[in-house]
Order: C-alpha cells, then sequence, then structure tokens
C-alpha cells in the first residue's frame, strides 16, 4: 500500500503546495531522464505477495499486528485489512537462478512464518472465499496511520458511501461507509527495473498483455459468498476504490483504478497523467528542495511525487526509486492475483518477465498493431471468463487465450527469459506449469469454482461448501504443487 504517514489533517493550502511540489517533481524527474541519471546496467527484479490470514475455521483471523510480532521479519508487512499481510521479497537479478532464489525464499518464508504465528495460518489467494461483508467493516481496519487516512480521504472525495455493484453468474450488491472491500483483494505484483529509454516499450507490452495474465492466472471467483467473475479482485478493488460520485462518473472522470487510455512514449506520460487527473489524497509534504538536491549532485526523494503515484492504482504502475545510492525506474504490474502455490505465484511472474522483454524488444511492437481499446477490452474478457476467455491478437483475430498461448506467446515467453539470463530448464519447469494450465483449462479460479460447485451437489450449502474447499486449498497449497494438478474431490 506504499509507504508510511503519520496521522494528521490537511487544509486547502496543504493541498495548494502540495500540488505545487508534485509539479516541481515533475520537472526534476524530466531532468533526471534527460541528464541519464538512472541505475540501469544491472537490471534488477522484485516481487510482493499479499496474503491472507485465516483460523482453525478458516474464518479470517483479525491477526496481522500479533502476526508481525511473532514472524519479526523485514520482509513481512502490514496491509489494509487486519485479517492481510505482505510479504516483499528482496530484489534480485532475473539471470541464473534468480526465480528460483524467488520461489525458495517465499516458501521458506511462509512456512516459517506459520510455524511463528500462533492462532492463524497463511493462504494465499486472489479473495479470501469465507470473507463476508461482516468482515470488511472498520473496525477490522489495520492500525497504520495511512490506511485510516486513505480511508477518510477516499470518502471525503466521495462524499458519499462506496457502492459495490457486480454482475457474474450471480450478483453483488453492497453499500459500504469504509474502503474496507478494497482489503478482500490480495495481489501478486511483480517489479522489473528498466532504464528510461525502455519503460515505455516494457509498459506498452505490459498493457497488452495484462489481459492474457489476468485470464491464465484468475484466482478470485467468490466474493461475499457470491459466484461473480473468473478474476472478481480486479472489478471489487475498481469499485471499492473509487474517489467518484455518481455525477464524476457521468462527467468522464478518470477512476483512480485504471487501465489508462492510450500507449505511452516516456515515463513521463503516466507521472504527468497521474498529475494532471487525480487530485491529492495524501497532500503530505516534505521539506525537500529537489531541484537544490539535484543540482548538488545528490538524488531526489521526490516525496510528494511519489505519494500521490502510489495512490493512483495503475494495473501496470511507474515507480521511482531513490533507494541504493543511484535512482531507477521500474514497471510495478499489479495484474495477478496472489496464489493458489507458490510456484504458480512464479510461474505467473516468469510468464510476465518473459513476454514482456521478447515483446518490448521485437522489431515491430505489439501496440503498435493493437489498438489501446482493443487491449482494455481484451483485459474486461479475461476478468470476465478468465482461462475461458477469447481475446483479440494481431495477426490472429479473435482467438481462445488457451489457443493464444500454447501456439503464439509460449515461444515469445521463452525468449524472453532467455534474453534475461535464465536458464533452459528453469524456463521449461516455470512456463511448462503455463503450458499445462491451458492444456487442462484449470486455474485457480476453475479449481475453486469446480469444488464449491462438487459440495454443492453432494448437500453442501454455499457457506459449508466454500468452507470445505477453503480447507483442501490450504492443504493443497501448502503442499506445493501447481494447481492444474490439485484434485478436486
Amino acid at each position: 500500500m506504499g509507504d508510511d504517514v503519520e496521522e494528521q489533517r490537511f487544509t486547502r493550502a496543504d493541498r495548494t503546495r502540495h500540488r505545487e511540489k508534485v509539479r516541481a517533481g515533475l520537472e526534476v524527474l524530466a531532468r533526471m531522464i534527460a541528464e541519464d541519471r538512472f541505475e540501469a546496467e544491472r537490471p534488477m527484479s522484485g516481487l510482493e505477495v499479499e496474503l491472507n490470514l485465516i483460523d482453525d475455521r478458516f474464518e479470517p483471523a483479525m491477526q496481522n499486528a500479533q502476526a508481525l510480532a511473532a514472524i519479526a521479519a523485514e520482509e513481512f508487512q502490514t496491509e489494509l485489512g487486519r485479517f492481510n499481510l505482505e510479504i516483499n521479497v528482496p530484489p534480485r537479478e532475473l539471470a541464473d537462478d534468480g526465480l528460483r532464489w524467488f520461489e525458495d525464499f517465499l516458501r521458506r518464508a511462509m512456512v516459517e512464518a506459520d510455524q511463528k504465528v500462533s492462532g492463524a495460518r497463511l493462504v494465499i489467494i486472489g479473495i479470501l472465499p469465507t470473507l463476508r461483508p461482516e468482515h470488511a467493516i472498520m473496525e477490522n481496519l489495520s492500525a497504520n496511520p495511512r490506511f485510516s487516512l486513505l480511508n477518510e480521504q477516499v470518502l471525503q472525495a466521495r462524499g458519499e458511501d462506496i457502492v459495490i455493484n457486480i454482475d457474474g453468474q450471480e450478483q453483488l450488491r453492497l453499500v459500504s461507509d469504509s474502503v474496507m472491500p478494497e482489503a478482500a483483494c490480495t495481489s501478486t505484483q511483480v517489479h522489473l527495473q528498466v532504464s528510461p529509454d525502455d519503460f515505455a516499450p516494457y509498459w506498452n507490452a505490459a498493457q497488452a498483455i495484462g489481459a492474457i495474465q489476468v485470464a491464465v492466472g484468475a484466482n478470485s471467483p467468490y466474493v461475499f459468498g457470491r459466484r461473480l467473475v473468473d478474476e472478481s479482485r480486479v472489478p471489487l478493488f475498481q469499485q471499492a476504490s473509487d474517489t467518484r460520485s455518481e455525477d464524476l462518473k457521468a462527467q468522464g472522470v478518470r477512476p483512480r483504478v485504471w487501465f489508462g487510455e492510450r500507449w505511452i512514449t516516456s515515463i513521463y506520460d503516466l507521472f504527468e497523467e497521474n498529475s494532471r487527473y487525480f487530485a491529492p489524497l495524501l497532500p503530505v509534504i516534505s521539506d525537500e528542495d529537489p531541484d537544490a538536491v539535484l543540482d548538488s549532485g545528490g538524488i531526489p526523494r521526490l516525496d510528494e511525487l511519489q505519494l500521490h503515484n502510489g495512490t493512483v492504482y495503475r494495473w501496470n504502475r511507474p515507480v521511482y526509486d531513490p533507494a541504493g545510492g543511484k535512482p531507477h525506474l521500474r514497471v510495478e504490474n499489479r495484474v495477478l492475483p496472489a496464489g493458489p502455490s507458490v510456484v504458480d505465484v512464479l510461474a505467473n511472474a516468469a510468464f510476465f518477465a518473459g513476454l514482456v522483454r521478447a515483446l518490448a524488444e521485437a522489431d515491430r511492437p505489439v501496440w503498435s498493431q493493437l489498438d489501446f481499446r482493443t487491449a482494455e477490452e481484451n483485459f474486461n474478457r479475461g476478468v470476465r471468463h478468465g482461462i475461458g476467455a477469447e481475446v483479440v491478437w494481431p495477426g490472429v483475430g479473435e482467438v481462445p487465450v488457451t489457443d493464444l498461448v500454447l501456439r503464439k506467446l509460449l515461444p515469445v515467453a521463452y525468449d524472453g527469459l532467455r534474453r534475461w539470463g535464465v536458464p533452459e530448464n528453469e524456463a521449461d519447469r516455470l512456463l511448462g506449469i503455463i503450458e499445462k494450465r491451458c492444456l487442462s483449462r484449470i486455474n485457480g479460479a476453475t479449481w475453486q469454482t469446480a469444488a464449491v460447485t462438487r459440495r454443492e451437489q453432494t448437500g453442501d450449502d454455499r457457506n459449508t461448501a466454500l468452507h470445505r474447499m477453503l480447507a483442501d486449498y490450504r492443504d493443497l497449497m501448502a503442499a506445493g504443487d501447481p494447481v492444474h494438478s490439485w484434485p478436486v474431490d
């Protein structure tokens, strides 16, 4: 959820000054790009996975503060709901054993955390299926002041309660007086460090394949007991974080959870759009003079620009990071849900990293052949239909996403991983999981749905079926095999 902030109240003068400093930060960012101030020689990658805590009844466990104290590891951090945690895997190059290292670190960290936490266990899943509306209330907001400030500012910007309205196989209608429904959404975020010159091709490629990612990796079919769409995390997050009232929507004001509206030519385009289209939610002002810092040979933090950027939730977000002695830029991919297993998480990450690199470096860019609105419509289809979606792709036309992956995109992803320096046997292992998912047409969403349907057919009510499904899911997740191999019985 971004950097911590202290609890405070904001004045109109604060908002004016904050906007001025965001614009000053934009000018400094443009200057840094022009002067080639960024680290790009040894590109690092990162991985963040959001987690749920459950008790022995497979209900959400409101214990993240106690869990963090017991785990006592800096990689684990708090998240929006008291039943959420996040693990930040330390950055590393993808070359050689990088992907295997990420996988081993994540698996070991989760096992050790489970052993240390009393009365709760960790689950990696897009939306916790046993979560109910009475869990997503203000009392279960995490204690971090950032979250209460965000909640206050979102509701103040809306001027009215948050309305959740999702139509899928079933329907969900919900009115909330807080942003807490957003806490139901747990994701995997993949970070790829790139040079300023490479950022636009990488971001455009990531946007083009967002539909493929969400379709193949869908793992969120149930929200508050309702079977909605295959990746219900996407519409739920969009609506739970929406700062627009109905009249602002009608006026065409852009949502803060945003696919975007065009291909870009520079990372500056995205930061400039964020500044121009979105009012600051957290107008915290630092004492940094970024021009003076840069003039003196230092690295500006660009605090206001970073904080504002962190409250615009693009599915592929630009990141400026001054850490580590030399600033760098990253594409943060936010499309993927958490889970189902650790190896599934890494297979999804490998598929993304390989595809993006190969497509970004292609002689004829895919985005020059694909209308942006078509890419967005593809994304919506992937969200709704998951691995059963049909998408439009250049040179192919409308095609089942499984056929597109098997016949065209897997070889592209293999080529991209080779360019990253990933060993052939590691690429075979992880991309083989994506291949088998597509051949079997089984991902997290289809497995969850099949498991619940089977139990309902034998007499369970929906609530019982969801609890029993989650019990099996947790055991299979812990065993570590990829989801396409999980039994339904």
